[in-house]
């Protein structure tokens, strides 16, 4: 088993109802399955966990943000056709900081604001559902 490191981001906005946070739609191209997640991804050398989070967002989302809060971190295993790969995960609160929205990687095939309460019930992962509501948690006390 390899060990493997990411950070992402939960982005969010005010919305005209509430908060609103950004989510991607990826299908898979193995399954071709569609999942509804957070933008993340692994460093480059010499980043740190907040820049690799801020680029991610970024190049997934076209979106520019600012890091308000730690989230913690999670943890899964998966395989890929090498080997099972113990993954963790450091997100970040974050907060959108331009309207204007640049070219995206193309990892994530759309991407759309989700009023938070609904965000919670259709990300696909229990791990980032975890994620969100330590967001919601750390934007009460904002």
């Amino acid at each position: 088993m390899r060990s493997e490191t990411s950070a992402g981001g939960v982005v969010y906005r005010q919305g005209q109802t509430g908060i609103e946070v950004a989510l991607g739609e990826q299908c898979d191209r193995l399954t071709a399955a569609h999942t509804l997640r957070l933008p993340k991804g692994r460093p480059e050398s010499g980043e740190s966990l907040e820049q690799t989070a801020l680029r991610e967002v970024a190049e997934e989302t076209g979106l520019a943000a600012r890091i308000v809060a730690p989230l913690g971190s999670v943890a899964y295993v998966y395989a890929d056709a090498r080997s099972r790969v113990d993954k963790k995960v450091h997100f970040f609160l974050m907060e959108l900081a331009s309207t204007e929205v640049k070219p995206t990687d193309g990892e994530l095939e759309r991407v759309a604001w989700v009023d938070i309460d609904e965000a919670e019930q259709r990300l696909s992962f229990d791990t980032e559902r975890q994620v969100l509501a330590r967001a919601r948690k750390e934007l009460a006390k904002q």
